[in-house]
């Protein structure tokens, strides 16, 4: 079984208002470089990994593996997310990615995607990622209203967008993602539509579109609270979700996953491992990592990830093992191509059709060729639906 790797790098130029992540203001860097050894670190000191489904240790090597000091699992994506990883110099950037080869068995064409934000690069800088191999751009627009850029305390405004678009076009980046959020506080359909139609017009290859959610202990939140600023209402946000995908077909986008549209052959490998329980090693403060059986995370706190790995080699600070069942039916139901009914029953012993007849009969699930999947009003009741399967 082919793993991803995700390296979680929090820092960021500025935070947003709205953001729950574990990110730090880029302020010293020499903290930052004392943060990339750490990440480095932590790769190495990773356990014994999955192989071909199966544990193996480094010491005894396999037919697929030779003995060695570091065996780890073959893998064909590696993510950098954020924070923001495209703050790095180019030789950190370098050190970390030399890190995973010496550890992981890299296949041939991995997907490398870096999150970037506008601002935050040069030509020079791009040029050096692509010739490090990286070869798609997860780019954090948001929006191009610069009002709301503004609300976001995004630190960048539709120009940059603009701007730092074309410096990866002028790098070679044939593969770019654009991340846009709908359902902001005084957000009009209006507003929405133009967002849409800017990210169209600039025909990225891949968009991933989220309703926005308000996260407690956020700037945002307490904005929200305090009434100075007013949430949208849901029955707007459905329909902006539902003018998305009216204009997104027409384009020529394809959704696969409720969030997630791609020009075809453009998907996410990498998020698509998330949504098909495929193994992801996370490496970093706060990263996940599913080895296939348990769920694990690391300390959330950069200071206290940097001196526990330094001291230890871990930062690991949660672990369950997880109901693979349950959650191959409600990850798989984020897909656009559903769950196969048949399949499940053979590796589960689980019959859903009850079940997802039921949830056929609201409207909120669509039942074709063994499969099942959401319909559009499914999508939008998605937790709903979810629910029933946990």
């Amino acid at each position: 079984m082919t793993a991803g790797v995700y390296l979680h790098i929090p820092f960021c130029k500025s935070r947003c208002s709205y953001c729950d992540f574990a990110t730090d203001v880029y302020r010293d860097s020499g903290a930052v470089e004392r943060y990339v050894d750490a990440l480095c670190r932590e790769m190495r000191s990773e356990p014994p990994a999955l192989v071909g489904g199966q544990f193996i240790d480094a010491s005894a090597g396999s037919a697929n593996c030779p003995a060695s000091d570091t065996v780890g699992s073959e893998i064909d994506t590696i993510y950098f997310g954020g924070g923001t990883p495209s703050l790095l110099e180019p030789a950190q950037i370098e050190k970390i990615i030399n890190s995973v080869f010496s550890v992981f068995f890299a296949a041939n064409e991995a997907e490398i995607t870096m999150e970037m934000n506008p601002a935050t690069v040069t030509p020079e800088k791009l040029a050096a990622f692509r010739k490090l191999g990286i070869n798609r751009a997860s780019f954090g627009v948001q929006t191009f209203n610069d009002r709301d850029l503004k609300l976001l305390a995004r630190g960048h405004d539709a120009k940059d967008v603009k701007q730092t678009y074309r410096m990866l076009r002028e790098a070679c980046f044939d593969n770019i993602s654009f991340d846009l959020i709908a359902g902001l506080p005084g957000q009009t359909m209006e507003d929405w539509k133009r967002n849409l139609d800017e990210a169209i017009s600039m025909e990225p290859e891949h968009l991933s579109l989220y309703l926005l959610e308000i996260h407690e202990s956020t700037p945002l939140a307490e904005q929200v609270r305090s009434g100075r600023r007013t949430p949208i209402d849901e029955e707007l946000a459905a329909e902006m979700y539902e003018t998305m995908l009216d204009r997104l077909a027409v384009a020529g986008y394809e959704q696969y996953e409720i969030s997630n549209f791609a020009k075809p052959g453009f998907e996410s490998r990498h998020n698509t491992k998330y949504w098909t329980m495929q193994p992801v090693y996370g490496f970093g403060v706060s990263a996940h990592s599913f080895d296939g059986y348990e769920r694990y995370a690391n300390e959330r706190d950069t200071a206290r990830y940097v001196e526990m790995i330094e001291t230890t080699g871990s930062a690991e600070t949660y672990r369950e093992q997880i109901d693979i069942a349950s959650e191959t039916a409600f990850l798989g139901l984020r897909m656009n191509r559903g769950i196969d009914i048949i399949e499940y029953k053979r590796k589960f012993g689980v019959d859903l059709t009850e079940k997802t007849a039921s949830l056929a009969e609201k409207g909120l699930i669509q039942q074709f060729s063994g499969r099942s999947r959401l319909t559009r009003k499914g999508i939008l009741y998605s937790n709903e639906v979810f629910a029933e399967f946990v």
